[in-house]
């Protein structure tokens, strides 16, 4: 770009405003130059280089392992890049002594592909090797016993990754759950799952029974919980006898023992937050922070709210289906309110007219419900192809009072009422994130 200068007399300007432009346009006027006092510059041009023109961010970012905490150990600090790049290729040393070496040579410019090109170890499997050295330091710092590290040194990289959500000292206890049962990886996962998951479930049925610091109490309420969501007998005993093998703690056993026999022995039958209600298997399930996105398979279905009439339970879509190569889901009718929950038993084994009712208040529900459950919003999905009211204990959705409300078989019965807008399936609370008991900044290192 070229750059002119010229030396002349100050010019005078005017001004002249026009409707057209919010800024006046300038009009000047140049004096008259004599040759008496005027003198002739030459005109002088520089060479102004173009800035270059800005560099369009790439938006795809490569996979990169996190930085390493872990020190590198004593016999590899003075190997140059290629000396660590052999260690690396042919694996010279156990694992954890040179997973460390990984994320200096991608800060000197190895990008993940290339290091899985010259060292045959994939991106998946560096990252994999970097987190489980940052959980085997976290373990050695927590004074886990020898055998427990032995066992992981080894070759325990992918179950240690598995663990590396949880806080310090649930790993230390975790890690030596984990020995005691042989797990394979996807073990390890499911427990550090309900682990994690475990103070989130907070006033859920059975709760209290379970000790947290024990992983196999955290491992057996997963499995009761499976148990509750389970309409079919031999798959709920199934899932209660598997949950009574893995507890450990006395009062844990004891509540499982109590389902398994049909009675919790709080004289409110079993339907204090869930599960069965007096004999009745009415699921009651707390959605789970991010279950939804995890769900490979989900249910979608037409949402009315509790104040709505009961026209709109009818009139909601019946037909609502994934069609085509890409499970496109499409309705036979328009309809504003849509919820997606994940593909419980329960919910799956309605095929056609199922409807959801949103209520604000828990305590809408027809049995007696514990502190928790009062001013918790809830979802209640009804099966509108069984609308009979055939049992005593079951629990039917009707217009009362001109306003939507679920009530017990028996109850309808009493008042001459044969015949419901649809009988209740599953009752859904929301997921709720409690912070009291979340992992400090200094439990991820």
């Amino acid at each position: 770009m070229l750059s002119f200068t010229l030396n002349t007399t100050k010019p005078t300007t005017t001004f002249h405003h026009t409707p057209f432009f919010s800024t006046p346009i300038s009009h000047t006027t140049t004096p008259k130059l004599t040759t008496k006092n005027h003198l002739r510059k030459p005109i002088s041009a520089t060479l102004i280089p173009a800035n270059p023109p800005p560099q369009q961010k790439n938006l795809y970012q490569p996979f990169r392992p996190p930085p390493s905490q872990s020190p590198i150990p004593p016999q590899y600090r003075n190997l140059d890049t290629e000396a660590r790049l052999d260690v690396l290729t042919n694996r010279l040393g156990q694992w954890f002594e040179y997973a460390p070496l990984i994320p200096p040579l991608i800060q000197e410019g190895f990008a993940p592909p290339m290091l899985e090109e010259i060292t045959g170890i994939s991106g998946v499997e560096q990252n994999r090797l970097v987190v489980a050295a940052q959980v085997r330091d976290s373990l050695v710092q927590s004074g886990v016993d020898d055998e427990t590290l032995e066992f992981y040194d080894k070759g325990g990289a992918e179950l240690l990754y598995e663990i590396r959500l949880l806080s310090v000292n649930q790993r230390a206890a975790a890690a030596r759950y984990i020995l005691e049962n042989k797990f394979e990886p996807s073990d390890a996962q499911e427990l550090a799952r309900a682990i994690k998951d475990f103070p989130r479930r907070k006033g859920d049925r059975g709760w209290d029974w379970f000790d947290y610091n024990l992983p196999a109490d955290c491992l057996a309420f997963m499995y009761y919980r499976q148990a509750l969501e389970h309409r079919e007998t031999e798959t709920r005993v199934s899932a209660l006898e598997k949950a009574m093998n893995i507890a450990v703690s006395e009062n844990a056993k004891s509540w499982v023992l109590k389902e398994l026999d049909g009675n919790d022995g709080d004289g409110e039958g079993q339907g204090r937050g869930g599960g069965v209600v007096d004999g009745v298997k009415v699921p009651v399930v707390r959605l789970n922070l991010g279950e939804i996105a995890e769900a490979t398979v989900v249910a979608v279905l037409p949402v009315c709210g509790a104040g709505d009439r009961g026209k709109w339970v009818e009139e909601a879509p019946w037909e609502c289906a994934p069609k085509g190569d890409f499970g496109i889901v499409e309705s036979e009718k328009d309809w504003g309110r849509w919820v997606a929950l994940p593909a419980w038993e329960p919910v799956m084994r309605v095929k056609r007219g199922g409807v959801v009712v949103a209520f604000n208040d828990a305590r809408a529900l027809p049995w007696r419900v514990n502190r928790w459950y009062k001013e918790e919003s809830i979802l209640v999905m009804v099966d509108r192809e069984r609308k009979e009211v055939e049992i005593d204990d079951g629990f039917y959705l009707v217009l009362s009072e001109d306003e939507l409300k679920v009530e017990r078989g028996s109850a309808l019965k009493e008042k001459s009422v044969s015949t419901s807008l649809g009988t209740v399936v599953i009752v859904v609370r929301p997921p709720r994130e409690d912070d009291e008991n979340e992992i400090e900044v200094e439990d991820w290192e």
